[in-house]
């Protein structure tokens, strides 16, 4: 069950406000997308990775590749204005028909058991994604007006990686560009196409970083597992 993962990393991150692309941004004295980088390296499932960046930070990134010796990267593709963009170029450079990932640069806590339960369900669906239960109450309003509280045993927080057959994958983003519609994830685009979506329980640590109050849930996280090694 090999597969190969596209990482989008051509965000500008403005919620972080750091000035600069915030997978830059250094944790325990590692840029963010390196620790993401190496969960991927470090796993004998990954053939390849594809990184999706933006043109101004080529030189700096293929640079912190080379130094952290990141051997599995294969490409390194320019992004596009949106995230949906970047990944289908990428997307364009895969030379397999086997299972492909899409996981945000920015999410560095992902561990490779996890990885490998979303690769057995693609194996099996064609369409696997990772998610955690929602644990607040969530309420729909208009302008700040509450008009309805939402049943919450439903409902799922979306994560990444997401993980699904090259084939319908690619086909979905064909029929995305065809339609002119931006989804709001790599799911969305395949359920429009019929396919059944499979979630996969993950991890509450696998966190986005977005905003600056997220890095101190990092160094916390980071802290944790230094404790339990």
């Amino acid at each position: 069950m090999a597969y190969q993962v596209i990482i989008p990393a051509a965000g500008k991150g403005r919620r972080m406000g750091a000035g600069k692309n915030k997978v830059l941004l250094e944790l325990q004295s590692l840029p963010v997308f390196i620790h993401t980088l190496l969960v991927f390296q470090m796993d004998e499932k990954c053939e390849g990775i594809f990184v999706a960046i933006h043109p101004q930070d080529e030189e700096e990134i293929k640079a912190i590749i080379e130094e952290n010796e990141i051997t599995k990267v294969i490409a390194l593709v320019p992004g596009g204005k949106e995230r949906q963009d970047s990944i289908y170029s990428a997307l364009k450079c895969v030379k397999q028909n086997g299972i492909i990932l899409v996981h945000d640069a920015a999410r560095p806590f992902i561990e490779k058991k996890y990885i490998h339960s979303l690769l057995e369900a693609a194996e099996t669906s064609g369409a696997a994604i990772l998610a955690v239960p929602v644990k607040d109450t969530v309420k729909k309003a208009t302008g700040q007006i509450v008009t309805e509280t939402v049943e919450r045993t439903s409902l799922w927080a979306v994560q990444t990686p997401q993980a699904f057959r090259f084939s319908i994958l690619l086909a979905a983003y064909q029929k995305a560009v065809e339609d002119d519609f931006i989804g709001t994830d790599d799911a969305s685009l395949v359920e429009r196409l019929g396919y059944d979506v499979l979630i996969v329980e993950g991890d509450y640590d696998n966190i986005k970083l977005t905003t600056p109050e997220d890095l101190y849930f990092a160094e916390a996280i980071m802290r944790k597992r230094r404790q339990l090694q």
